[in-house]
C-alpha cells in the first residue's frame, strides 16, 4: 500500500489552554476510503482542519508522499491536491452550478469570465465521474443531494486527489446516500483517496476500508473495518461498553395535547412554505417528522415555538389557541424546545453553564428573595443539573462555549427538560454529537414520554427517528404526504421514497394523524 499522507505526533493547543489533539498519529494510503470517528470533541475535525490548512499545529509534522509539508492556509493544501467538503456547504446560492465549480479558477475571455467554457468544463468533469447535474442550474434551486455533488466536483475541479468529507450524509435520504456511496466507490477506483468523517457507524462499516478511532484528543488505533464490529467501534470511541438497547416500551398515548389544524405559512415573496398542515400529538407519544431538508420541517418548528406566526389555520396547546402568543407565553403553557442550531438559538455562548441553565427559570419562586436571586440555591441547582445530565466540565461557572458540542447539547437538554414539560419540540436533538451523548438524550426523551409528555421529534437521522418515534409523518413540499401509525414497521428505503416525493398517501390516509 502506497502511503500518501502521514501526520506524526500532532499536538494542537489553543490559546485558552484546551488541547484539541495530543500526539496524534494518522496516515492514509492511496485509493482507500478511510473513516475517522470519535465522540464530539475527540479532536477529529481539528486534525482534518490542520491537514487542510485551516488550523496550524502546535507541534508535529505532516508528510505528503514522504516529503514534509506545511500548509499555512487551505489554498496551499488545495495546490497539493487536498480538498475538503464541509458539513455546511460553502456554495454561493445565487450563482449557477458551473459558476460555483470554477470559482477561484475561472476561465477568462478577456477580463470577463468565459461562461461557455465554465459550462463545458463542468460538463466534462461531471461526465468523467458520472455525476448527473445541470451546469446552468442555480444552486439555490438544487436539492441537498445535488449540493453535495457540487461540493465534491468543485474539489475535484481544483485538483483534489485526497477528499476530506465531513459528515457527508447528515442531511441525505437513504437513496441519496446510496447514490453518494456509488460515486465515492468510483472515485476510489479512479485512484482518489477519501477521508470519511461520520457519526453513522452503519455507514462507516459499509463504505470504509480502514477506520481510525479518536478519543479525548488522542488516536486509539487504526483498524481494518471488516475486523471491528459497530459495538467495538462504539466502545473504543467512548472508552467503555456502550449498550445499544433503548429499553423503549410501547407507547400508551392519552388525550391530545397539541392540535394543528389547516395551518399555512406564506413568506414575503408569496411562496407557500407550509400548506394546509394538520396533525395532533397526544400525551405519552413521540411523533416523528421526516423530510428532505427544506420541505417545511423548520417552518413547522418555528410556528409551534413562536419564532414565526402562521398565515392561516389554528394551533392549540392544552386547548389554548396560541395565535399571537409570545415565545414566553407559549413556554408558560408547558412547551420546551431543543432548537436545530444550538449555537444560534440554544445558548448564550459567552455566558456560563449556570447562567444558560437559569435563563428560563430566573423568575422561579424558589430562586427569588424579593427582587433578588438566591445565588446559593441557584448554584446548588445548577451543580445538580450538571451532574444529572453528565456535562463534562470543571465547573458550572465555565463559559458554555468552552464545552464540546455534545456537552453544549446536554446543557440545552438539561435546561429544557428540567421543568416537567408537557410538550417537547426536539429539532435535530443529536445532530453532530457523539454516540454517548446521543444515547443519553434518547433515553431522556423516552423517559419524559413515559411520564406523559407529548414529543415532536424532527430529525434528519432516519435511524434515530425510526428508533424513537411511536408514529411518524412525512413532509414533502410543505405538506404532510404520509402518516404511519406504527413507526417500528417502516424501513429506511421505503421512507426515503416518501421523502423524495416518489410515493405519497391519499388525503384520507394522511388525515389519520388528526386526533380530537
Amino acid at each position: 500500500m502506497e502511503e500518501i499522507i502521514r501526520m506524526e505526533n500532532i499536538l494542537k493547543v489553543y490559546p485558552n489552554g484546551i488541547v484539541a489533539n495530543r500526539n496524534v498519529n494518522f496516515s492514509i494510503v492511496k485509493g482507500e476510503i478511510h473513516a475517522l470517528v470519535g465522540e464530539n470533541g475527540a479532536g477529529k475535525s481539528t486534525l482534518m482542519k490542520i491537514l487542510f490548512g485551516i488550523e496550524q499545529v502546535t507541534e508535529g509534522k505532516i508528510f505528503l508522499n514522504n516529503q514534509e509539508v506545511v500548509f499555512n492556509n487551505p489554498q496551499e493544501a488545495i495546490k497539493h491536491g487536498i480538498g475538503m467538503v464541509h458539513q455546511h456547504f460553502m456554495l454561493v446560492p445565487s450563482l449557477t452550478i458551473a459558476e460555483n465549480i470554477v470559482l477561484g479558477d475561472e476561465p477568462k475571455s478577456g477580463i470577463m469570465m468565459d461562461i461557455n467554457k465554465a459550462i463545458k468544463d463542468t460538463k466534462e468533469i461531471a461526465e468523467r465521474y458520472h455525476f448527473d447535474i445541470d451546469p446552468k442550474m442555480k444552486v439555490e434551486d438544487c436539492s441537498v443531494g445535488t449540493k453535495q455533488k457540487i461540493e465534491i466536483l468543485k474539489a475535484l475541479f481544483h485538483g483534489a486527489q485526497v477528499l476530506i468529507l465531513d459528515e457527508p450524509t447528515a442531511v441525505l435520504t437513504p437513496q441519496e446516500t446510496e447514490e453518494l456511496f456509488k460515486e465515492l466507490q468510483l472515485l476510489k477506483e479512479k485512484g482518489h483517496t477519501i477521508v470519511f468523517i461520520s457519526h453513522k457507524l452503519n455507514e462507516v462499516k459499509e463504505i470504509s476500508n480502514r477506520i481510525t478511532i479518536m478519543r479525548a484528543a488522542k488516536d486509539v488505533g487504526t483498524y481494518q473495518t471488516e475486523k471491528v464490529s459497530k459495538e467495538d467501534i462504539s466502545n473504543l470511541m467512548v472508552g467503555k461498553e456502550v449498550l445499544w438497547d433503548l429499553n423503549k416500551s410501547k407507547a400508551q398515548p392519552k388525550e391530545t395535547t397539541v392540535k394543528v389544524r389547516n395551518i399555512s405559512l406564506i413568506n414575503e415573496h408569496q411562496r407557500e412554505l407550509l400548506s394546509d398542515v394538520s396533525f395532533s400529538i397526544r400525551k405519552g407519544e413521540i411523533l416523528g417528522v421526516v423530510g428532505v431538508e427544506g420541505n417545511g420541517q423548520r417552518e413547522l418548528v418555528d410556528v409551534l415555538t413562536g419564532l414565526n406566526e402562521i398565515s392561516l389555520g389554528k394551533i392549540e396547546i392544552e386547548n389554548v389557541d396560541i395565535k399571537g402568543f409570545s415565545i414566553r407565553k407559549i413556554r408558560d403553557l408547558g412547551l420546551s424546545h431543543i432548537p436545530e442550531d444550538r449555537m444560534k438559538l440554544g445558548i448564550a455562548e459567552r455566558a456560563s453553564i449556570e447562567d444558560n441553565l437559569l435563563s428560563i427559570y430566573y423568575d422561579k419562586k424558589d430562586f427569588l428573595k424579593g427582587p433578588f436571586l438566591k445565588a446559593k440555591q441557584i448554584n446548588e441547582w445548577s451543580k445538580a443539573k450538571v451532574k444529572e445530565y453528565l456535562v463534562k466540565t470543571g465547573s458550572e461557572k465555565t463559559p458554555v462555549k468552552m464545552l464540546s458540542g455534545g456537552n453544549i447539547q446536554k446543557v440545552v437538554v438539561a435546561r429544557e427538560f428540567s421543568n416537567s414539560p408537557k410538550v417537547i419540540i426536539a429539532d435535530q436533538p443529536t445532530r453532530g454529537i457523539d454516540v454517548g451523548a446521543a444515547q443519553f438524550i434518547h433515553k431522556k426523551l423516552i423517559q419524559l414520554r413515559d411520564e406523559g409528555a407529548a414529543v415532536l421529534l424532527v430529525s434528519a437521522d432516519l435511524t434515530e427517528v425510526m428508533d424513537l418515534s411511536d408514529s411518524l409523518i412525512v413532509f414533502y413540499n410543505g405538506k404532510i404526504t404520509a402518516y404511519f401509525e406504527d413507526a417500528s414497521k417502516l424501513n429506511e428505503h421505503e421512507l426515503g421514497l416518501y421523502m423524495l416525493g416518489i410515493k405519497h398517501q391519499s388525503d384520507e390516509e394522511v388525515r389519520r394523524c388528526m386526533y380530537d
